[in-house]
């Protein structure tokens, strides 16, 4: 403790009180190069900590938008939003739905979900739609 209460009562306060800094904007005009020298840490010091300490409020003002890829590359693309209706009756015993959005047959699943997965690792597979069975 002994040493940081040195540091900050005695070194710092030292330090700063033999810097040449001008009492007006307009002194620092005629600071000598070994002046300006001399404050060049300080200035360094003083633009990092002010950085540091206003970045995190700046960074989303300037931060670009992220968008997201489209799940959906070809289906009813002219349409806002995509909706497909469906009788239960019309299902008839089973259907498989496609779930990839990449299905030639849309909205009924065509296996291209399988080429899908092999190139990028994904697990999407069917919405299979059944009637129950009665016993």
């Amino acid at each position: 403790m002994e040493t940081f209460y040195h540091y900050f009562k005695v070194q710092l306060p030292g330090y700063l009180k033999n810097l040449p800094l001008p009492k007006s904007f307009s002194g620092f005009a005629v600071l000598t190069r070994s002046q300006w020298l001399q404050l060049l840490p300080f200035f360094i010091f003083v633009f990092i900590f002010i950085y540091l300490l206003i970045s995190p409020f700046l960074r989303p003002l300037f931060r670009e938008k992220k968008t997201r890829p489209h799940v959906n590359k070809k289906v009813k693309k002219d349409e806002k939003k995509v909706v497909d209706t469906f009788d239960i009756e019309d299902v008839g015993n089973k259907k498989a739905f496609c779930r990839c959005w990449r299905s030639s047959k849309f909205p009924y699943c065509d296996g291209t979900h399988n080429k899908h997965n092999d190139e990028t690792g994904d697990n999407v597979g069917p919405l299979i739609v059944k009637q129950k069975v009665e016993d």
